[in-house]
């Protein structure tokens, strides 16, 4: 099979290189070039964002393309347009945020979306992803795969929320923890999700899958206590209750990364996956997630790259030390 990944070098992208490559799949990437290209790939330059910036694929044929892109829908809407005759299928990987809030739990691929243009510049990570989806499937119809995501983990990541709590356990001693202990949660390692869409477009599929773990795939105790585990660390949890917490001005998923109570939990942690299961998701256990984005954090230096269009997830050592002394 000949892919071609539009990015290919940070996070899911790089995830979609691997797995293709271990499938014996032809890989071309095309980005702006700030990130050496991975081994063994074809490597085109070009800013989708710039005028004349997709001249290096005006030439050339692929099964499959695989989009990751989050910013101006129209950037999707004419590298679609442009590689339409000459590629199979094209997987944009979207995000369970298209959907307008609120999102009750276990919704499926048809809850409704927010309003959104193949046309718009930047806007919000929501209609972005939205309008690029509208972008996906006026240029490919029926050979357009959505791929909606919900939390992503695992080696790479960008966004700094697994990478947070480990290099905080890995710091050990006592660690603010929230309760409560029995959470369920709901991610997909970028790995899982990589190899699903390539599979996935391998078999024809097309259309919107939401495509996360089933609820209750793992809870903050278990993520928590893997982290200390494969840490070595002697960190302590120090399990506390959501009201304390939110009393002093802790913010759940920025202030402490994955953890989300309340009225958006629902949401993030209950989608209905039944359709990308049906498909062929598999997931790998948790420890591995946790493990292996370990393992990368420490090859690195122990810190992570961040995307510079994302904020700094984390939460303050005086707030934590406060908190746990209060």
């Amino acid at each position: 099979m000949r892919l071609l990944v539009l990015g290919g070098t940070e996070f899911v992208g790089r995830a979609v290189v691997e797995e293709a490559q271990s499938l014996g799949w032809d890989v071309t990437t095309f980005n702006r070039g700030s990130h050496d290209p991975a081994p063994g790939v074809t490597a085109l330059r070009g800013d989708r964002s710039a005028p004349g910036g997709l001249a290096a694929l005006e030439r050339g044929e692929w099964d499959v393309v695989v989009d990751t892109w989050s910013w101006a829908p129209s950037a999707v809407r004419d590298s679609a347009a442009l590689l339409a005759g000459r590629a199979g299928r094209y997987v944009y990987v979207s995000s369970r945020s298209v959907h307008t809030l609120p999102v009750p739990a276990g919704a499926d691929e048809s809850a409704p979306l927010v309003a959104g243009s193949p046309d718009d510049g930047d806007g919000d990570y929501a209609k972005n992803k939205a309008g690029a989806e509208l972008a996906a499937v006026a240029a490919f119809g029926d050979r357009a795969l959505l791929a909606r995501a919900g939390l992503i983990l695992g080696p790479y990541e960008n966004v700094g929320r697994l990478p947070w709590w480990l290099t905080r356990i890995a710091r050990g001693g006592p660690v603010l923890a929230p309760e409560p202990v029995d959470l369920g949660l709901q991610y997909i390692d970028a790995r899982d999700l990589a190899l699903w869409c390539l599979r996935a477009a391998e078999q024809g599929l097309g259309g919107p899958y939401n495509l996360v773990s089933p609820p209750n795939f793992t809870t903050m105790r278990e993520l928590l206590e893997t982290c200390v585990k494969v840490t070595g660390s002697d960190a302590e949890l120090r399990w506390t209750s959501q009201e304390r917490i939110l009393a002093a001005g802790i913010e759940p998923w920025s202030d402490l990364p994955i953890w989300l109570p309340g009225e958006f939990y629902g949401f993030m942690h209950g989608a209905d996956v039944s359709k990308a299961m049906a498909a062929g998701l598999r997931l790998r256990p948790v420890e591995e997630t946790v493990a292996d984005t370990w393992a990368w954090l420490r090859s690195i230096g122990g810190v992570a790259p961040m995307r510079p269009d994302r904020p700094t997830v984390g939460l303050d050592p005086e707030t934590e030390a406060r908190v746990l002394a209060g």
